[in-house]
């Protein structure tokens, strides 16, 4: 048996699926999985048990990658079944010229009749569709396609490759065995209006190393450099250091923030890598749902102020940023003293251990 797994285009979304993938495999030990993904989702999966073959659809990519390069690709590949988390109408167009016989994902963007099997998106009583977690949505299409039972418990693995960078890191910021070491994560690839201001980063790594001796890292990805960078000298202390410097990779975030006590992120991807390896997990919501994302992770705290043009989901604000700007550092530093003490120090010994 042949299954391909289209993932879903964001890599927050694609931590979600993880769950749903897990089921699957678990479900279908003996089938080949063939995972339909975006090249630069490729690093949230590496290292991981679940799947055989990668093959990037990319339509700006090269032709290999584009949607008749990779539908034909699926016809030799003789797929028995299609699981499509993206609800893209390229997805469904893919599968189908692809000949995948058992086509599973959910009926919108004009796509149904590119589907076998559709499932109904959650609606309120207008039609309109009601914000609920992607990640039941993703389950639902693994128990669609027969697994048994699904849960929300996420999981991603990092590789040799991604530890030894997050141990040049550690070591090159002087982070001991005894530090307890906090995460920023203040980028977001949706849009500015997700962000928290650098300014409100900076104080409160300032504040972490001074009234708790932590550690502070701020993580970054290739265009947020100089985003990093600004917290870093803005801060002002000498136990705040970022990534900026380093050679990026999702696969040394995953390694930096797994080793880490807690994560202090806005609403963007790798706010899912703390509960994917079980680690304490504020979030800063601002323009976005909660229930959107929502994972039932118990070791995370959400802050998100009430605003009166809010959650208004736009990639950027078109009036004064409230939703973000009255989200206070001394809130920020109240939810992370209480997941710390809630949630003893990281064993360092675990830090060598992938997975």
């Amino acid at each position: 048996m042949t299954i391909a797994v289209f993932w879903p285009n964001w890599v927050g979304d694609a931590v979600m699926a993880t769950p749903a993938v897990r089921a699957l495999r678990e479900q279908f030990a003996n089938a080949r999985l063939i995972s339909i993904l975006r090249s630069y989702i490729a690093g949230v999966l590496e290292g991981s048990p679940w799947t055989d073959e990668l093959v990037f659809l990319d339509p700006s990519g090269p032709w290999s990658r584009r949607w008749p390069a990779v539908a034909a690709r699926l016809r030799r590949l003789n797929v028995d079944l299609a699981i499509l988390f993206p609800n893209s109408f390229r997805s469904a167009l893919v599968a189908w010229r692809g000949r995948c016989r058992r086509r599973f994902g959910y009926a919108r963007w004009g796509r149904s009749l590119l589907l076998t099997e559709r499932l109904e998106p959650v609606r309120d009583a207008s039609g309109k569709l009601r914000p609920s977690p992607v990640l039941l949505a993703y389950n639902r299409l693994a128990e669609a396609a027969g697994c048994a039972s699904t849960s929300c418990r996420m999981e991603l693995y990092t590789t040799a490759r991604d530890e030894a960078g997050a141990d040049a890191v550690w070591n090159q910021a002087d982070l001991t065995p005894q530090t307890e070491v906090v995460c920023l994560n203040p980028g977001a690839a949706f849009g500015s209006a997700k962000v928290w201001p650098a300014e409100y980063f900076a104080t409160l790594a300032r504040q972490l190393v001074d009234q708790r001796g932590s550690g502070v890292l701020v993580l970054c990805g290739p265009g947020e450099r100089a985003l990093a960078r600004s917290i870093v000298a803005q801060a002002g202390r000498p136990g705040v250091h970022s990534l900026a410097n380093h050679a990026l990779s999702l696969g040394l975030t995953k390694a930096c923030i797994r080793r880490a006590d807690l994560l202090i992120t806005t609403d963007s991807g790798p706010r899912h890598f703390a509960a994917a390896f079980d680690r304490p997990v504020v979030t800063l919501f601002g323009p976005t749902h909660i229930a959107w994302t929502e994972t039932y992770y118990a070791k995370a705290i959400h802050l998100q102020k009430q605003v009166d043009c809010g959650p208004c989901q736009r990639r950027v604000c078109p009036l004064d940023h409230r939703c973000m700007k009255l989200l206070m550092p001394a809130d920020v530093l109240v939810a992370a003293a209480e997941l710390l003490a809630r949630y003893p120090q990281l064993p360092r010994s675990s830090h060598l251990q992938a997975g």
